[in-house]
């Protein structure tokens, strides 16, 4: 039986994932960040800042007896909107210790897990945002993109393993941080977009599904994107 886990899964697509994931049945765990009345007594979520590697590697340990096969999924991020020559240095820098380097410290802290039993899915969340240059999002873009690379070597270092490791590369859908998008704006991408509208996030899910069950894909990049441009 596989083990879902699932970071940043108290809102967003994390969340929307979580609920999907446990109403299939499997076992899963998310994380969240902030504190939460509702989740800090469920025995499936954990509080954790991913940009703490003690506290992600303590996080790995208490699940390591649950997990057989491990299928890991970083959802865990934030956002800085400012153009470049205005931003704040330090808030500049969260964005990658969250998006960037909170990913790798959930990853470090798992693979030796995932090594040992022979099996592990790695999945990041990245963005169409990395790949057209949207201004004020040098931070975000920045994160994202250098996921890509991340990702494909610890692919290669990890496939005899039986380890995967992919990115996602989400466009705009009805779910997540378009709520921090202007109306205005979204009008303005929703023409980019060639099928008209933002994405429904099932089809985050059904991709999710694709690389679990896919043993040869690894390494690689999937944009679901609706087509933009």
């Amino acid at each position: 039986m596989k083990t879902i886990i699932i970071t940043g899964a108290s809102r967003g697509i994390g969340k929307f994932l979580f609920e999907k994931f446990s109403a299939d049945g499997d076992k899963v765990y998310g994380t969240y960040h902030t504190e939460n009345e509702a989740l800090k007594n469920d025995p499936h979520y954990f509080r954790l800042d991913v940009t703490d590697y003690a506290g992600a590697l303590a996080f790995a340990e208490s699940l390591k007896p649950e997990i057989e096969h491990a299928v890991l999924i970083n959802c865990a991020g934030n956002n800085y909107n400012c153009f470049a020559h205005k931003s704040e240095p330090e808030a500049w820098k969260q964005v990658i210790d969250t998006n960037l380097t909170g990913s790798y410290n959930v990853i470090r802290a798992f693979l030796p897990i995932m090594r040992e039993k022979n099996y592990g899915r790695i999945i990041n969340f990245a963005s169409v945002v990395a790949e057209t240059g949207i201004p004020g999002t040098s931070a975000y873009a920045a994160s994202k993109s250098g996921l890509w690379g991340m990702t494909r070597s610890i692919a290669v270092e990890n496939a005899s393993k039986g380890i995967t490791a992919n990115c996602l590369n989400l466009g705009y859908f009805d779910i997540g941080m378009i709520t921090e998008v202007s109306e205005e704006y979204q009008k303005i991408v929703k023409q980019k977009i060639p099928t008209g509208k933002f994405g429904d996030p099932q089809n985050i899910f059904n991709a999710v599904r694709f690389i679990i069950d896919s043993d040869y894909l690894t390494g690689t990049s999937l944009d679901i994107n609706g087509g933009i441009h």
